[in-house]
């Protein structure tokens, strides 16, 4: 057994903005999950419509811009897996055939394509809000609640991020001074109570036992785009049961790293995330690895 990322290494600690450069022929993430995700995509779209979708009246441009970028880049880096035939993409091992003029906001055509979730920000005179997102894959939040709002409100539930902290400020120079030419990734991980893909709202302290306890790992990607100037979050879950860590190679650094940064959570994160509760047993696991 193999895990994509294990960011809990100590190469990215919780709750830092922890951004570092992307390399674009590895931006978008495609792999024999991939029918699975999209099948789950599917599904929530048509049980909830109006949860996993929003956009401004005025994000159009934007996502035909995001739309025409996204294809190009797929049948350029993963060509054995997307083939084009007219206005139709084709997924391989899939069956699928998407129309890229389907009347459809093209960021949900878009979404229909990748494993990853989908979201467009855009400077306003509150600053960086979300002015658009297929959001299918949620950790925690719900898009109802924050569309159409800035990034320091979006931000407020977690400690250390709401508006006028050290982090909301940085955040929003980092993204004015991002570049289309220079797009970065960051990770965020956290320790959930089963491998499902959705999960919306908070639904408070989590019962994290060790012996069924998942690994949440959130690869996001941000690039500017070049013409309408806004940004793209791409956000790709993955999974990974926690005492498959004891499988790796490096298994003990592994399970003592991600210890030592449980150990570290102070109360306000371990409430955010849930963790108060069995933090302590689950580091006693996973020394025991």
């Amino acid at each position: 057994m193999s895990f994509s990322h294990t960011p809990y290494d100590g190469s990215s600690s919780p709750f830092a903005i922890g951004l570092t450069p992307l390399d674009m022929a590895e931006w978008i993430e495609t792999d024999a999950a991939l029918e699975a995700y999209l099948r789950e995509k599917d599904r929530l779209r048509a049980a909830h419509p109006d949860i996993v979708f929003a956009e401004g009246a005025e994000t159009l441009a934007s996502q035909e811009e995001v739309l025409k970028d996204l294809v190009s880049w797929l049948l350029e880096n993963r060509p054995g897996i997307y083939s084009a035939a007219g206005n139709d993409i084709s997924i391989a091992g899939t069956g699928r055939r998407i129309r890229l003029d389907a009347p459809s906001p093209p960021l949900l055509t878009a979404a229909k394509l990748v494993q990853e979730d989908l979201v467009l920000m855009r400077k306003g005179e509150a600053g960086w809000r979300l002015a658009a997102a297929s959001l299918s894959f949620p950790s925690s939040w719900s898009l109802r609640e924050k569309f159409g709002r800035a990034m320091h409100e979006i931000h407020a539930p977690v400690p250390g991020f709401g508006t006028g902290t050290r982090n909301a400020g940085l955040i929003e120079r980092m993204f004015d001074n991002l570049k289309p030419w220079h797009p970065v990734k960051r990770f965020n991980w956290s320790v959930y109570t089963d491998d499902a893909l959705y999960h919306p709202a908070s639904s408070g302290e989590r019962d994290v036992r060790p012996e069924h306890a998942f690994l949440r790992v959130e690869r996001q990607t941000l690039r500017k785009m070049p013409v309408s100037g806004d940004i793209l979050f791409t956000i790709r879950i993955h999974l990974d049961p926690l005492l498959a860590l004891q499988n790796l190679p490096g298994a003990h650094e592994l399970a003592a790293s991600l210890a030592a940064q449980l150990m570290a959570l102070d109360e306000a994160q371990l409430a955010y995330k849930g963790l108060a509760a069995n933090r302590n047993l689950l580091i006693e696991r996973l020394k025991s690895l």
